[in-house]
């Protein structure tokens, strides 16, 4: 009796015996789960890096860019810059005006010198220069781009070109946020200058903060997100804009909800861009609609309501226009309101019912032109 007991209490310590052995199988060695850790991290880690390094530009000219067919300058740093020339020849041009191209666009995105007509231009005596902005079309890179560094550009064109002591500028959409820049680094080189919708950054200080919110969640949560992104992370302004996983700019997509009534009307006459829609970021997107988005909408070396006139000494004559449609849903006419009331030595134009394309409505060219060399033919 006792035996059987010995036995079962036997059979019994042998089978807890086997439970625990097969449990104990199943430990990781002592300091592997850490280990398996660290190489996940470094994984992570190694590919996060690799998803926010943007790929190199393809340079015009390079053995494996984009051939050059553009007339072009070469800057003092190096750096190209391409250029395409409108209108009478400057030898016998009474005004001489250098366009600045928005977002998305080249040099042949000139919209004022492309609408404004014949007449205009021969009796007035009219020559414009539009030019590729750093990274777009055939114009070199420029990596240290800064929100100074495109009107130095634009000074040293100029003065390549030969335009004289004194020229106009208009820039449309990013464009004519650029002209900001304009007057403030160049203003001495100035005849006059003209923003047709331009972009505002919605981090300028002078900006109530009220103002400025509720114009930003006007819009799409997707290019709030481009935004934030490009203003407190410039880093992954890449990854942004090339990962799947969310919806990136709407404007670089062309999102038809962006895009006003007036807009969709004046679509047609984007017909042509097809020709060289392939040419605008032909050099890479990192170097010209993301390297847009970290100046345009980063840390600002100054806040344009802060500037003051750049003519002083021209009573009667205002030089400096600023136009927008009360219509257009890609940049708020809340905060131009607010810059025209900051500025009253700017003569802000509102133009009832119009989009952000309202520069190419028929006569509007015409309009902006006498508005700006103050004619009245």
């Amino acid at each position: 009796m006792a035996s059987g007991v010995n036995r079962k209490i036997s059979a019994a310590s042998a089978r807890a015996h086997t439970r625990k052995s097969k449990q104990s199988s199943f430990r990781l060695p002592s300091g592997m789960f850490k280990k398996i850790l660290v190489v996940l991290l470094v994984g992570f880690l190694a590919w996060a890096y690799q998803a926010i390094q943007s790929p190199a530009p393809k340079i015009c000219g390079s053995l494996d860019g984009p051939p050059v067919t553009a007339s072009r300058i070469k800057l003092s740093d190096g750096r190209h810059l391409a250029y395409k020339e409108h209108g009478v020849p400057k030898d016998r041009a009474k005004y001489k005006i250098v366009f600045v191209h928005g977002f998305d666009s080249c040099r042949h995105d000139a919209i004022v010198a492309t609408s404004l007509s014949p007449e205009i231009i021969e009796d007035l005596g009219i020559y414009i220069v539009s030019f590729d902005r750093p990274g777009y079309g055939e114009s070199d890179p420029n990596p240290k781009r800064t929100v100074k560094s495109i009107p130095m550009d634009i000074e040293e064109l100029a003065d390549q070109l030969g335009l004289g002591s004194k020229f106009y500028v208009i820039g449309f959409s990013m464009g004519g946020q650029i002209i900001w820049g304009c007057l403030k680094y160049i203003p001495h080189r100035l005849a006059g200058a003209t923003l047709l919708a331009p972009v505002t950054n919605y981090w300028w200080p002078s900006f109530p903060s009220n103002l400025s919110k509720e114009a930003y969640y006007e819009l799409l949560l997707q290019d709030q997100w481009t935004l934030r992104v490009a203003h407190y992370t410039p880093w992954l302004t890449y990854w942004w804009n090339s990962q799947k996983w969310f919806p990136a700019s709407s404007i670089a997509a062309l999102n038809d909800a962006i895009f006003s009534r007036q807009d969709k009307e004046l679509m047609p006459k984007f017909s042509n861009k097809k020709d060289y829609m392939a040419q605008i970021r032909q050099q890479g997107e990192f170097e010209s609609i993301h390297r847009d988005l970290m100046v345009g909408y980063g840390s600002w070396e100054f806040d344009p309501m802060d500037l003051k006139n750049p003519f002083p000494n021209n009573e009667g004559s205002v030089s400096v226009h600023l136009w927008h449609g009360d219509e257009d849903l890609i940049v708020p006419v809340s905060l131009q309101r607010y810059i025209a009331q900051r500025l009253p030595w700017v003569q802000y134009h509102e133009l009832p019912g119009a989009g952000h394309f309202f520069p190419l409505a028929d006569g509007m060219a015409d309009a902006i032109i006498k508005a700006l060399l103050s004619v009245e033919k």
